[in-house]
């Protein structure tokens, strides 16, 4: 069997052409090159895996072969390689500058490269600054490191920086194209596309998880084989619960996130993932970014055709709720219940609920059934002089409203189009004044401007009053609304004439709280009697206040006066208050 060459080293640029992505640096240093114009210490820093070695290696080669016939040749006599990570004390700088000062046997120049540089200890490091700053003629320094931060200053200040960037997506998967083609491997172009992205802008990366992908699936290298191999969630996963949410599917949604985790799958990548995924539907959204979408070409048109069923704002939403999840993923002690719960908002956005009914008029339906009124399609007119003039022109729907058909030979009779005042804004429920401008909207909604002649006014006693009075505070008490029924108990109601009922209230809260929620009573009271002239007359009375007991002496007398035997019980006792 023959020995394997993995693709990093099989692959490894001979040339500055075969440089990936980083052609603003090997520009510089070939013009470097022809113009003679290029420093004696020169440094390399940048991610892991983007060319830095073997950039240094074939400057080293074109520095010595420049004016030579011989193209070929390596000048491997000329070019020292030293790994500071294990020789990184001053004892191996030392035979180093002892070295530099032998001029080279072949070419014009020696090339060190110190690969890692920043593992050299602060005395390599200044036993090395003198050589450094002025080094011999036919030498030439070329320093490699990942974390620059971690050189001194004065290493930095005797070199010529060149910063090395992370290779993109496209260039890598390109590459990743050309050495498939090279070894007769069918490629998809959406595998190639995550391989580029898994390896994170290192190319070595790229042509390593390239190695292991083509040894799982052999000459066909496929989306399904990848994401399977590299154990990563693909599109399909995100499009399917996109669509589920937009659904308003929350128990599919929930079974779809329980499938993902029976896979492996951590709750954190699959929250993250999808995070990801609503920020490239947004990015589809417009021309103009859809350039910073780095897919493959078959899946940008998936991602653009999910972008239309989609809108700005949910997707903003979307994103904002999935980072929060994100953020409190590792502190939380149940992170399923908060991926879960985060999968429920996100599946409620888009979902407006049960619609409810209209409210009704509080003029009972059956008083048209009684009347034999039938049902005509009118037109309610525009507002006149109590609209504000502020308030822009609206369209105004239709109505259906009873008409009542009376008997020959009278005329027809038409009765009053309701008018309905509506409110001239929406308010919001965040403060006190929105809050009670809500309740004076909701009050509104309910008066209806009719002719009295043409409603029932049935006449009623004080005892039917008394009756469907009580009535209402027991329906109250059922209803969980307590505060209103103690406060329509502090006095019994005075029937004043055969349509005016006075209640007296002890302070101004009490009428407030009365005079808001008046509707309800007074709907009430006028389908429980018949009458719909009945209004309510209410006023603040401040001497009942003083019948209310504060002092152990006066609620003593209450008790007594509910219950005269609470007197001899003292007594008897010797009790005292």
């Amino acid at each position: 069997m023959e020995p394997f060459i993995v693709s990093a080293l099989k692959y490894r640029p001979q040339t500055f052409k075969d440089v990936v992505g980083q052609s603003a640096i090997t520009n510089t240093l070939k013009n470097a090159i022809d113009q003679n114009h290029l420093a004696q210490a020169l440094l390399f820093t940048g991610p892991r895996g983007v060319g830095k070695t073997t950039c240094a290696r074939i400057l080293a080669k074109m520095i010595n072969s420049k004016g030579t016939d011989h193209e070929n040749e390596d000048f491997a006599f000329n070019i020292f390689e030293l790994d500071a990570a294990s020789n990184n004390s001053v004892d191996d700088i030392r035979s180093l500058t002892e070295q530099v000062r032998i001029p080279p046997q072949v070419g014009n120049y020696k090339v060190y490269i110190i690969d890692e540089v920043h593992m050299l200890s602060p005395s390599a490091f200044n036993a090395f600054l003198k050589t450094l700053e002025e080094p011999p003629k036919h030498c030439i320094f070329i320093l490699a490191t990942t974390e620059k931060h971690k050189i001194i200053p004065t290493i930095l200040s005797r070199c010529q920086i060149f910063d090395f960037k992370r290779i993109t997506v496209t260039d890598a998967k390109d590459y990743l194209k050309v050495i498939a083609q090279e070894q007769g491997i069918t490629a998809e172009n959406d595998a190639l596309h995550i391989i580029a992205q898994k390896a994170d802008g290192a190319m070595r990366d790229a042509l390593s998880i390239f190695d292991r992908i083509v040894s799982f699936s052999g000459k066909n290298l496929t989306r399904k084989a990848v994401t399977e191999n590299l154990n990563v969630l693909d599109y399909d996963t995100f499009f399917e619960a996109t669509n589920l949410i937009l659904a308003n599917k929350i128990p599919d949604l929930l079974l779809h996130f329980n499938h993902i985790l029976s896979k492996g799958f951590d709750g954190h990548h699959f929250i993250t993932g999808l995070a990801s995924h609503f920020r490239d539907l947004l990015v589809c959204k417009t021309p103009q970014t859809i350039e910073l979408l780095e897919v493959g070409d078959d899946t940008k048109i998936t991602y653009k055709t999910q972008s239309e069923t989609t809108s700005q704002a949910f997707l903003i939403q979307a994103i904002e709720i999935a980072n929060d999840c994100d953020l409190k993923y590792k502190t939380s002690k149940n992170q399923r219940l908060l991926v879960e719960l985060c999968l429920m908002q996100l599946a409620s956005i888009t979902f407006d609920g049960e619609k409810k009914k209209p409210s009704g008029f509080i003029i009972p339906a059956s008083y048209f059934r009684s009347k034999n009124i039938s049902d005509v399609k009118v037109t309610r007119p525009v507002e006149t002089s109590e609209t504000p003039s502020e308030e822009p022109s609206k369209e105004i729907p239709s109505v259906t409203q009873k008409v009542e058909e009376p008997k020959a030979p009278y005329p027809k009779k038409e009765l009053a189009v309701p008018v309905i005042k509506s409110a001239q804004r929406p308010t919001s429920g965040l403060s006190l004044s929105s809050i009670r401008k809500k309740k004076e909207h909701q009050i509104k909604l309910m008066e209806v401007k009719v002719d009295e002649e043409d409603l029932p006014n049935d006449p009623f006693n004080f005892e039917t009053l008394i009756k469907f009075w009580n009535i209402f505070v027991t329906k109250l008490e059922a209803d969980g609304k307590y505060n209103l029924a103690a406060i329509l108990q502090i006095d019994t109601p005075k029937l004043i004439n055969e349509n005016t009922i006075r209640l007296e209230f002890p302070n101004t809260t009490n009428k407030i709280e009365v005079e808001r929620q008046q509707f309800e009573l007074l709907q009430y009271l006028r389908k429980a009697v018949n009458n719909f002239s009945i209004t309510l007359d209410i006023i603040v009375n401040e001497t009942l206040e003083k019948q209310y007991a504060y002092t152990p002496e006066d609620k003593y007398q209450k008790l007594v006066e509910k219950n005269k035997h609470v007197e001899l019980l003292r007594k008897t006792f010797d009790l005292d208050l």
